[in-house]
């Protein structure tokens, strides 16, 4: 009887997946056009959470793969991808990305190359949010205009390891790899494993 069980669950979760997929595809295709933005082929697990302000630009390129819930990846921390495009900013993500429960904040700029593997809770912010001083904090509008944004660009074929997060001004060169939970306060150069909270260098890449 479990044996029958087991077979007619399997079968009903995979009908019900097959379903949710087209209409959260659908979804996703919904909000992309919505916010303006310019992309080829996705595929997508789950429905992003997408902000792409009326003067801001977001292009995805070709075979872009997005996991939003924890089918798509279940390595905890689960999240709805996030794409935010600030007004005059601009995200623009290469061709064979994949991303999973991240978050892409813009207030500037963020340019992710090809083939680029962004692993489940990464953050990406090219700003501070918020003045580092305490007195112009008080007033919200002081505060945006002084606040410090830098663009970030990640390069071709990296690979940024689960929960990392990488601030404003960070440049990761082409192959080099961040290791999970890191902080990225500073940039990469190409080829290198970098990791920890801030990140450092541990070694370079060899491709012998």
């Amino acid at each position: 009887m479990r044996k029958y069980f087991s077979l007619i669950f399997r079968a009903f979760r995979f009908v019900l997946r097959y379903v949710k997929g087209k209409f959260q595809y659908i979804a996703c295709r919904i909000i992309l056009e919505g916010n303006n933005v310019e992309y080829k082929k996705i595929v997508t697990n789950g429905v992003p959470f997408v902000s792409v302000a009326r003067k801001g630009k977001c292009v995805i390129g070709d075979n872009f793969h997005m996991n939003n819930n924890i089918r798509g990846n279940p390595i905890g921390r689960v999240q709805r991808c996030i794409l935010f495009v600030d007004n005059g900013a601009e995200l623009i993500i290469g061709n064979n990305v994949g991303i999973s429960s991240t978050a892409l904040i813009a207030n500037i700029s963020i340019h992710i190359g090809d083939n680029v593997k962004i692993g489940g809770g990464v953050c990406i912010y090219d700003t501070d949010f918020h003045s580092l001083d305490s007195e112009i904090r008080k007033d919200k509008g002081m505060d945006k205009i002084n606040t410090d944004n830098k663009p970030v660009i990640i390069g071709n074929n990296v690979f940024i390891g689960a929960h990392s997060t990488i601030l404003k001004g960070v440049t990761v060169g082409n192959n080099s790899i961040i290791g999970a939970c890191s902080v990225v306060t500073r940039s990469i150069p190409e080829n290198e494993i970098w990791a920890g909270n801030p990140a450092k260098f541990i070694r370079k890449i060899n491709f012998d």
